[in-house]
């Protein structure tokens, strides 16, 4: 690749990467998403950023981990299309509602995944890459794959029951605020950081046409997944992020990436 391509580099199933993807294709900024594998990914990322999760941005030569750092490195080297606003107290109340979808994030993924493994492999097949190490050898990587997901996300009934409760309580507190701001949007009256953290991290609840998570039938979910799935759509809040996701998620790639 060209030393100056702008690479985001990723895990295709992670909202985490989803909602960098999605600052990029906000900032209408051309990019390559590259594909890394799960597990030997981590001395690339370690000598890069000295740290092992993903996404990491490399652009202009930096390599820039975490989306929320993304985000803000993204803002103030490429201005145009804000991702916060001007006014000091609405920059802040995206800062503050980016972290809470930051946590509300972990547990969505450790609830989402535990319940969804336990009915199919599907998520694992999107894991393990069109192409690449892993899918040369599938038939030993997808069970090995599988105990590390469940081992490094923690996918114990415990677990994933507090995870549960953090979920439905995360979602409330958010639903009131977007009430209490009009209803469009969770700050100001235009897209923005807030936003694109927030629908990212509940994309996977809601299955999302053009995501990772888009299913063909609803019915090829675990049936608790449909009955969070249908509740939250019952909510503002859930009917935000489909509009938002409908009206103003552009992607400019393919998530699957290379």
């Amino acid at each position: 690749m060209p030393e100056d391509l702008r690479i985001l580099y990723q895990f295709p199933l992670s909202h985490y990467c989803e909602k960098a993807r999605w600052l990029l294709d906000f900032k209408e900024l051309d990019y390559v998403a590259q594909n890394l594998t799960p597990g030997l990914h981590i001395p690339f990322t370690q000598m890069k950023t000295g740290q092992h999760l993903l996404p990491i941005l490399k652009d202009h030569g930096a390599y820039i981990p975490d989306s929320t750092k993304i985000a803000l490195y993204l803002d103030q080297r490429y201005p145009e299309h804000p991702l916060l606003r001007k006014d000091q107290k609405l920059a802040d109340q995206a800062i503050h509602l980016d972290g809470i979808a930051s946590q509300l994030g972990v547990h969505v993924r450790r609830w989402g995944l535990g319940i969804n493994l336990q009915h199919s492999d599907d998520q694992i097949d999107i894991m393990l890459g069109e192409q690449g190490y892993l899918r040369n050898f599938e038939r030993f990587a997808k069970p090995i794959l599988k105990t590390l997901v469940k081992k490094n996300y923690k996918l114990q009934p415990e677990a994933m029951a507090v995870s549960k409760e953090h979920i439905d309580k995360t979602i409330q507190q958010l639903n009131d605020i977007l009430i209490e701001n009009g209803g469009r949007y969770l700050v100001a009256e235009q897209i923005g950081l807030a936003d694109i953290s927030v629908c990212s991290m509940l994309a996977p609840m809601l299955n999302i046409a053009g995501t990772p998570w888009e299913v063909d039938h609803i019915s090829l979910l675990h049936e608790e997944h449909v009955a969070a799935r249908e509740a939250l759509l019952e909510m503002p809040l859930g009917q935000y992020v489909q509009r938002i996701y409908d009206n103003e998620r552009h992607a400019r790639i393919d998530w699957r990436g290379i």
